[in-house]
Order: structure tokens, then C-alpha cells, then sequence
């Protein structure tokens, strides 16, 4: 297994991509945000209707991998408590268990939590390496909008943008995970971005207000 390469990819740990069910309220804006005098809620139908093109080359993630009855899920979301867990994900291509560590079993339930590189093409992942222990792994988070300082927006409104997202970017997994609003700003996470969302909740919601990540990165050098 190349680690090295796996150590060199900046990406985000995903923070609900662990066991456990995502909790969207009881998040409070910064103190100091301004009310505001017209909502930024518009009809979403840029958000809607962008698709990213597929990432040029290689790219890694973080997740679960959960193999039910042999069809086997890539899960960077949220992943339910039950016992054997349960999540939604992006289907994986050509997936073995040989020689793979650090999973579970129940039944014809199988997963385990760890960091891939590979191929997506917009639908599936394909690994292209051996996968990693999520214990294991140890990424540089890279900067967000969220580093340099509370935004300006108001949590009613950014409580109003997140519901409106299940219905645009869809909820099985294959594109959003989760979002929260955090000191101002609705942080959103999807499966893979090349800027298309973000500039699409751009144009929809102002700038600023909307911060889309990517939980798959691509794999530098």
C-alpha cells in the first residue's frame, strides 16, 4: 500500500462520517450577525441543477465500507447506530475483502471505516489501492472560510437553505451528506465537488453564506 501517498492528501476528516447520526440543530450564528432585512433564500434551481464533472485522476475519501449481501457502499456521511450499521453511500467497484483488516461482521453484514484512493466517475468508486484504517490515517485539514471568521448570515436563514437541500442535491448518499450551520454560515458536505456546486450556491444564496466541501480530494503528486 502506497501511504505515503495517502499522507500527502490534504482532506478533511469528514466529521460525520463515523458511527453516528448527524444532528442538524442546536447550532447558534456568531453573536454578532446583523438580522436580516430580505431572505437569501432563493428558488435553488442553480444549486438544482449543477453537476460537477468527475475528478480528473485519482481521489481519496473517508468512510465506512459496507458490504450487504455482497453489494458493497462507500458511506461518507452519516452512518446509523443500529448493530449491523446502516448508511447510504456511493457503490464501490471491484471490492475485496482479502487481506483487509479492521472490520466487522453480522450476519451478511460487513464494514469497517477507512480512507481509499481510487476512481470515482460521477457514480461509483473504483479502489485502485489497498485500503487504509481509518485509525490509521491522519490527514492536514486544508482551510475553509470558516478559519478566517464568523460570516454574516443569521441561523433562521441558514436553517431555511438546509432544508432545501435533501430536495436539491438529494439524500441516498450519492451527492450530500450532511450540512450545519456554523458562525454564520451553512457549512455543506457532498460527496464531490470541482467548484460547480459552490459557485451554483453562490449564484442561489449570495456569497459567503454557503461553503460547499468536497469529501473526495484528489490525490496530489
Amino acid at each position: 500500500m502506497d501511504t505515503s501517498r495517502l499522507a500527502r492528501a490534504a482532506l478533511f476528516t469528514v466529521a460525520t462520517c463515523t458511527i453516528g447520526i448527524l444532528a442538524l440543530a442546536g447550532c447558534t450564528s456568531s453573536a454578532g450577525s446583523p438580522a436580516p432585512t430580505t431572505t437569501a433564500v432563493r428558488d435553488g434551481k442553480t444549486l438544482g441543477a449543477a453537476v460537477p464533472a468527475p475528478p480528473m485522476g485519482e481521489v481519496v475519501g473517508t468512510g465506512t465500507v459496507m458490504d450487504v449481501d455482497g453489494a458493497v457502499e462507500f458511506c461518507m456521511g452519516a452512518v446509523a447506530e443500529s448493530y449491523p450499521p446502516q448508511c447510504n453511500g456511493i457503490p464501490v467497484v471491484g471490492w475485496s475483502w482479502e487481506g483487509v483488516e479492521g472490520n466487522e461482521t453480522s450476519g451478511s453484514t460487513r464494514w469497517g471505516a477507512y480512507a481509499l484512493i481510487g476512481i470515482y466517475d460521477g457514480e461509483t468508486f473504483t479502489p485502485t489501492q489497498d485500503p487504509m484504517m481509518l485509525a490509521l490515517y491522519d490527514p492536514m485539514a486544508p482551510e475553509t472560510p470558516v478559519d478566517q471568521g464568523p460570516g454574516d448570515s443569521d441561523e433562521a436563514t441558514l436553517i431555511e437553505i438546509q432544508d432545501q437541500l435533501p430536495g436539491l442535491l438529494g439524500d441516498d448518499g450519492s451527492q450530500y451528506l450532511s450540512s450545519m450551520p456554523v458562525e454564520g454560515r451553512l457549512i455543506v458536505d457532498v460527496v464531490w465537488d470541482d467548484g460547480t456546486l459552490q459557485q451554483a450556491a453562490d449564484d442561489d444564496y449570495g456569497t459567503d453564506v454557503v461553503v460547499i466541501r468536497s469529501a473526495l480530494r484528489l490525490v496530489e503528486g
